[in-house]
């Protein structure tokens, strides 16, 4: 069975995000950051190359194949900041009608610039993901 590419590491976060080069895109990764860490109540790991998640969940599939990952996160990605909702989008409807400018994928939201979003709907957002993370993998 293949294993997970995407792991936790002792990287650190602060000189991941440091060496974002777009200043506005940093600026926007350090928000992000505090605000997922008041979320989650969790420190940030970096998760592979690229990716600083928060908290961790243990799935297990009917397959056999089962693994760890993490409970939110974010990446500051060339093209947009990508957040990690990994509960989906689809019973968060208006929620996301009250966001802004986003682009979505099944558990990603492809974000521009903060100041194209609604913050305290974002928060919102995390908020609710997380706990529904957290209910489903106890």
């Amino acid at each position: 069975m293949a294993e997970l590419k995407t792991k936790a590491s002792g990287k650190s976060v602060e000189r991941f995000l440091r060496s974002v080069k777009d200043k506005k895109r940093r600026e926007d990764c350090f928000i992000v950051l505090t605000v997922m860490k008041q979320i989650t109540k969790s420190r940030p790991k970096m998760w592979g190359p690229s990716i600083v998640g928060f908290g961790k969940y243990h799935y297990k599939y009917k397959s056999g194949r089962e693994g760890d990952f993490f409970l939110t996160g974010f990446s500051p990605r060339a093209k947009s900041l990508t957040l990690y909702v990994l509960a989906g989008f689809a019973q968060y409807d208006s929620l996301m009608k009250r966001l802004g400018k986003v682009k979505t994928g099944k558990s990603c939201l492809y974000i521009q610039s903060l100041d194209d979003v609604n913050v305290s709907v974002l928060k919102k957002l995390i908020e609710q993901s997380v706990k529904h993370m957290k209910k489903r993998y106890p």
